[in-house]
């Protein structure tokens, strides 16, 4: 009985009509696809998980012994923000009641403990900080994801400079899905892949941010779009999507590090340089390039079918968050012209405004009472991007990260 039943569900899952153009079967893919080469298999996919771990150990050996040295050597100490004297009496209110008490509750507890309620906000605000990461493992953090970014990148675009269909988007769909599986395209495919599973890996030890969960459903998004281009052989296209998404992730990660070591001119310029890089290539590389070539030129080669409207809905979604972080990004700039401090070296486009995702809070919270006014609003944001990733794609940077 259960036998036949996980049989009708594998049935119903590997529908050939869904995943596969008319007149195609699965059977047509299995063989090899000339000497040496075959076509994308469901369980090539599998591979992503060893190589996600090691991953994941390269990345705590390259913060220890890279990252670290390189924080230390910039003068980025491994010190936690200032901590709150100890007081019985608020400590049980933070860790039994609420951690961002409102103006009434924190008149009470001035009255209570013979406090300046300015005071009692201080150790409130204190309290939350010296839990949070310091700002080595914060840098040790993007420093990490510079690396990986950078190197994807750089390889992605070395692969693609001699790939057919990076110069003729319509070789994406000649032969479709008959189209041979490289190793260098499986190395590449693959990599992006367990990079991201890596990530969901490294989530539950990485800095905890209040958008943990927002994050988690991010990548899983990525892991899923990413896997489901491979098992129907859209490997092609799936190469530029990640190459032009790779190319601003970087760069905000690059400021980010400017940032942390204190070097705000050239955080300024890593900044302003990113915002250029995402707009032009998500509001203009990617829906003239990529969408053209995935809806127009693959229904004159192809046709539409079941996955094809699947996967160019989930690409036309992306390209409706491109215009929407864009908008965010550009208004994180516009705020910092107009307060005058670009040009000053004093533009904190990961601070203009503050943002739930922070992990620490600004000093300024000193002057606000209330909770809204110490969560922050929300503000612009990346990381993966980023992207069919990364933070950018989760739309949710901003700093004092």
């Amino acid at each position: 009985m259960a036998a036949a039943a996980a049989a009708a569900l594998r049935a119903w899952f590997w529908n050939e009509r869904f995943w596969l153009p008319h007149n195609v079967t699965w059977a047509d893919l299995a063989g090899e696809a000339g000497p040496g080469l075959r076509y994308p298999r469901a369980g090539h996919v599998l591979s992503a998980f060893p190589l996600a771990l090691g991953i994941f150990a390269v990345r705590l050996l390259f913060e220890r012994f890279i990252a670290k040295p390189c924080a230390i050597n910039l003068g980025i100490q491994d010190s936690g923000p200032h901590r709150a004297q100890p007081n019985a009496i608020l400590e049980k209110v933070f860790t039994s009641i609420t951690k961002y008490p409102d103006g009434k509750r924190l008149e009470g507890l001035s009255k209570q403990l013979d406090w300046d309620v300015r005071k009692v906000q201080r150790w409130f605000r204190h309290r939350r900080n010296q839990d949070k990461p310091t700002t080595l493992t914060k840098f040790c953090e993007s420093m990490w994801r510079f690396t990986f970014y950078l190197s994807i990148f750089f390889y992605g675009i070395r692969f693609l400079w001699t790939a057919p269909w990076f110069w003729d988007t319509r070789q994406c769909w000649y032969n479709y899905p008959f189209e041979p599986l490289t190793s260098r395209l499986y190395y590449y495919y693959i990599s992006e892949l367990a990079f991201y599973w890596s990530l969901m890996f490294s989530q539950f030890t990485d800095i905890k941010r209040k958008d943990f969960l927002i994050m988690f459903v991010h990548h899983l998004a990525t892991i899923g779009l990413i896997t489901f281009s491979y098992m129907n052989n859209m490997v092609r296209v799936g190469t530029l999507v990640l190459c032009l998404h790779d190319a601003s992730d970087f760069l905000l990660e690059a400021a980010k590090l400017a940032n942390y070591a204190k070097y705000q001119r050239l955080c300024d310029a890593f900044f302003m340089l990113f915002g250029v890089v995402f707009i032009v290539t998500r509001l203009g590389i990617y829906p003239f390039w990529i969408l053209n070539t995935t809806l127009f030129e693959s229904w004159e080669l192809i046709g539409p079918y079941p996955s094809w409207w699947l996967f160019n809905g989930l690409l036309v979604t992306l390209q409706i968050l491109h215009i929407i972080w864009s908008y965010l990004i550009v208004r994180t700039a516009y705020k910092a012209l107009m307060r005058g401090k670009i040009g000053a070296g004093r533009f904190h486009p990961l601070h203009v405004s503050k943002d739930d995702r922070s992990d620490v809070e600004s000093s300024s919270e000193e002057e606000d009472v209330t909770s809204n006014s110490t969560k922050g609003v929300f503000s612009t944001s990346s990381n993966g991007s980023n992207r069919i990733n990364g933070h950018v794609a989760s739309g949710q940077w901003t700093e004092e990260e």
